[in-house]
This record gives structure tokens, C-alpha cells and sequence, in this order.
């Protein structure tokens, strides 16, 4: 009787682990499940928070060494926009025949960083009144625009350059263009981080190195 008793109960204590083992091994999966969900939904959340501006103001290396160093903008791709050839090089832009424009393509959060500010910064860290150039560099590659990609942008980037006008910050008139985003094309490898790669280059030197620190003087809040 003893055995059997014994046997019994042994078989009620091995089915009973057994069964908390189930529910143990349950609960850990759909916890794992939701918490996976969770983060899928965070990240198509960040995903679809990003936006997209093209700028151009005189040589992508200044442009790009500024606009990297910004909180909120997450990429900043050297490259060409607005001509009339697909897959322009670097070479061909530079005659100033292919119609295209040195430009940087910022991709950024507008939670972090306005787009307002983005304009701010844009129109401070270059001279928007000179037609085609930009102190030494000459040419239509050099011009001063920016390529909205909605409407939004296009509409807050007429309303700033206005206000701008208005308060005559510049002796001259504001020449910028604000032109719909056409196809990009990015630029050769040895233009990315052209400034962080080649800091002691000398146009990185006396050009470069001089408005990336009046940028970083001027807009100290919107340091990375």
C-alpha cells in the first residue's frame, strides 16, 4: 500500500512540474512575441518620422561638413541634382554643363530638429545673394537652392526666404532658388566626409575649417 501510495503521489508531483513547466515556457514566448512586436512597431515609428531636404550652397564639402555636425540629422549625402544627364561625375559637373548643382542630401528628424531650423542654418552658413558662386568657387554647380521634396517644405522655405527679404539681412537681394527634388545622384566616394577624411588639406584648412567653427559659435543648441 505504501508503494502504492508512493506512486501515486509521485506521479502527481512529476504532472504537476510538468505542467508548471508548460505554462513557464508559455508565458516566456508571448512576452518574447510581444516585446519583438513592440520594437518593430517603435522602429517603423522612427522609420516614418524621418524626412528628407536637399541642399545647395557653393561647395558639398562645406555644405556636408556643417549639416553632419547637426543634432536630429541623421545622414548627409554629398552628391549632384538638377541637370539634364543621368549619372554626371564629378568632372563633368564641374565644366558646368550638365545643369547640375553640388548638393547634400540630409536626412534628419523633424522631433529633434525643425525643419525652420534646418532653413536657419541653411541661410546663415553661406551667402545666398551671390549668383553662382560662392566666395572662389564660381560656377552654375555652385548655386544656391534647395530642392524641397513636399509641399510643406517648398511652402515653409518660401515663407522664411520672404521673411528674410523683408528684414534685409544682406545689402543685396536673395538670389536662392526653391526648386521641386529631382532624380539625386550621389557623388564619388572620395567626396563623403570630405572634411573629416581630409582635415588638413588646405582648402579644408582656410576654407572649410572657417565656417564649420562660425557654425558651431552661432548655433551651439543644435550641436551634436
Amino acid at each position: 500500500m505504501l508503494n502504492l501510495f508512493n506512486n501515486k503521489k509521485m506521479k502527481k508531483i512529476v504532472l504537476y512540474i510538468t505542467l508548471l513547466s508548460i505554462v513557464s515556457i508559455f508565458t516566456y514566448c508571448s512576452g518574447k512575441e510581444q516585446n519583438t512586436t513592440l520594437q518593430v512597431v517603435n522602429n517603423n515609428s522612427e522609420l516614418q518620422e524621418m524626412e528628407k531636404i536637399t541642399f545647395g550652397a557653393g561647395c558639398f564639402w562645406c555644405v556636408e561638413a556643417i549639416f553632419e555636425r547637426v543634432n536630429g540629422v541623421t545622414d548627409v549625402v554629398s552628391g549632384y541634382m538638377g541637370g539634364n544627364i543621368k549619372n554626371p561625375t564629378y568632372k563633368e559637373v564641374c565644366t558646368g554643363n550638365t545643369g547640375h548643382a553640388e548638393v547634400c542630401q540630409l536626412i534628419y528628424n523633424p522631433s529633434i530638429i525643425s525643419f525652420e531650423e534646418l532653413l536657419e542654418i541653411f541661410w546663415k552658413t553661406h551667402d545666398p545673394t551671390t549668383l553662382n558662386r560662392q566666395g572662389n568657387d564660381v560656377g552654375t554647380q555652385y548655386r544656391s537652392v534647395i530642392f524641397y521634396h513636399t509641399d510643406k517644405q517648398k511652402e515653409l522655405a518660401e515663407e522664411y526666404k520672404l521673411k528674410l527679404s523683408n528684414a534685409n539681412i544682406w545689402k543685396d537681394p536673395i538670389i536662392t532658388l526653391i526648386e521641386p527634388a529631382t532624380e539625386f545622384y550621389e557623388a564619388e566616394d572620395y567626396h563623403q566626409k570630405y572634411f573629416d577624411n581630409n582635415s588638413k588639406q588646405p582648402y579644408c584648412s582656410f576654407v572649410i575649417q572657417p565656417k564649420v567653427e562660425k557654425f558651431e559659435k552661432i548655433f551651439k543648441k543644435n550641436l551634436k
